[in-house]
């Protein structure tokens, strides 16, 4: 791919992913929200060129130039409450929808979505693509019509489709209200985290990683099929907070128990790879010590740069 277009450019994985495109040499389209507080995510790069529009816009967008495939990330309201306002989580299909068309009007060849867990509600077995859907929450029954609409549109439309279940992914630009990024935020402070038991199993995947998965999708991803983005491995949650804690200082106290999980709290989150690794020959290359390591440092990095 040449160049591609990404939604959501500014958050976490759109702006890994822009910077995986600009290392091959990959042309980025950037679409944002209009006057963005996340706009300095974005690489500074002569590749890189921004167009501001609002998700409820995408139908009334109409650029010049051809590009080759369009990477759907950006989505109205992912956290809180808003998960399950119901009439906010449906107009994020009609966006979807609205993005495959802005997807054929540029020319591109593939669509790539990005899904959630929450598509499955809770299990117990490694998510596939084979693996039972069960959404609990409005934001999974969304994403999930998401997918099946805009794969069907594409099929209409001429374009290969590819959906993503995105699991746990970490890193620089990590939004403030992700548990890893609380952590890291109290552990600074050399407060105590306020946590639940942190028993259950968990998969994370470094925004690095799932950033090189995407691209990869993109360019080889079987038409009409769902991958997961995950590690491909499951340690309890309690696990990867004690790694985080002692990256920082081994003597922080942490909080476990302190806090109920909440409602409908999945207990086992784990991706099955042998899909994405047969189609793509993708593999995860950081490890979590490595990873949260990478986080921290960009988190002091920005402290630093607001302090000053």
């Amino acid at each position: 791919m040449k160049k591609i277009v990404i939604t959501g450019t500014t958050g976490m994985i759109g702006s890994a992913l822009a910077r995986v495109a600009l290392e091959q040499e990959t042309e980025v389209l950037a679409i944002v929200r209009p006057c963005s507080k996340n706009i300095n995510n974005l690489p500074q790069d002569a590749k890189i060129k921004i167009v501001e529009c609002n998700l409820s816009d995408y139908s009334n967008l109409f650029l010049d130039g051809s590009y080759d495939g369009f990477f759907h990330l950006a989505w109205d309201t992912t956290y809180g409450t808003g998960r399950d306002n119901s009439y906010i989580q449906c107009n994020n299909i009609k966006y979807t929808l609205d993005a495959v068309k802005l997807a054929k009007q540029l020319g591109c060849s593939v669509f790539v979505g990005a899904g959630s867990q929450a598509e499955y509600g809770i299990t117990d077995e490694k998510l596939s693509a084979h693996t039972k859907v069960n959404p609990q929450s409005a934001y999974g029954i969304a994403k999930y019509s998401a997918g099946k609409m805009s794969a069907l549109l594409c099929s209409h439309l001429g374009m290969r489709h590819c959906w993503t279940r995105i699991l746990s992914v970490y890193g620089k630009h990590d939004a403030p209200h992700t548990l890893i990024m609380y952590c890291i935020e109290k552990l600074l402070k050399e407060e105590k985290p306020s946590l639940t038991p942190c028993d259950q199993l968990w998969d994370y995947l470094y925004c690095g990683d799932a950033a090189g998965a995407l691209f990869k999708i993109g360019e080889l991803g079987r038409d009409q099929h769902i991958y997961c983005l995950g590690s491909g491995n499951a340690q309890p949650l309690r696990e990867y907070i004690k790694v985080l804690r002692d990256t920082i200082d081994t003597s922080l106290p942490l909080g476990f128990g302190e806090k109920n999980y909440y409602h409908h709290q999945p207990m086992y989150l784990c991706a099955e790879l042998s899909d994405l690794i047969r189609d793509t020959a993708f593999i995860p290359k950081t490890s979590f010590e490595d990873g949260i390591n990478k986080t921290i440092k960009w988190y002091k990095e920005r402290l630093n740069y607001e302090k000053n």
